[in-house]
């Protein structure tokens, strides 16, 4: 298991879908790292309350796009919600796998024994069987912990794979065809296997 696609960036955010779009108009423009950041900073274009809380954002949600085929950026920028919604759910996984391998190892596997609901205690066994496996995860701070937990339960609710983050009830996951077809066409063997565990 690749240790660096475990990571803590995940507490800048959740999906951010309305700040997605504006990243992923910029991303499509071509426009470098450098310039989108200080784009960012300088005309707050994610209307933050302040530059450090746009930079990392902004960060985030590049480092996220980046890993994927930039035919998603116009889904992303100027698609239908639920589209955008799921491509950006999409870059999540892909972006962190602690997020991908909680939906594979816990939330398929609720779906598969019909357990209609997510416990916390589930992601706490989940992220202590990935800190024997990847032993750097034990140092993070109980905060950090903490957080991530809370953020990855956003994610969740944001795609609609839960009804919300207080009741973690499992819904029925449909992936669109628009976003299957390109996750297939792009090749995106590890993100499909994750959404499928959960159809």
């Amino acid at each position: 298991m690749n240790g660096s696609l475990y990571n803590g960036e995940l507490v800048a955010g959740g999906l951010l879908v309305r700040e997605s779009r504006l990243v992923a108009d910029l991303m499509r423009k071509g426009m470098g790292k450098k310039d989108f950041l200080d784009a960012i900073v300088q005309d707050n274009i994610l209307q933050k309350r302040s530059p450090a809380a746009a930079r990392r954002q902004a960060t985030l949600i590049w480092k996220r796009f980046s890993m994927l085929d930039p035919t998603f950026l116009p889904i992303i920028a100027d698609g239908p919600h639920d589209q955008t919604c799921q491509a950006v759910f999409c870059a999540a996984i892909k972006h962190n796998h602690l997020v991908g391998d909680f939906i594979l190892k816990v939330v398929g596997e609720h779906k598969r024994t019909f357990k209609g609901r997510l416990h916390i205690l589930d992601w706490d066994r989940f992220f202590e069987d990935c800190s024997h496996i990847e032993p750097r995860l034990a140092l993070w701070s109980d905060s950090t912990k903490a957080k991530i937990r809370q953020v990855v339960f956003r994610i969740l609710s944001e795609a609609a794979v839960i009804d919300s983050a207080r009741s973690k009830t499992i819904m029925p996951f449909y992936l669109t065809p628009e976003v299957e077809a390109m996750l297939r066409s792009t090749h995106e063997q590890y993100v499909l296997k994750c959404l499928e565990a959960i159809q």
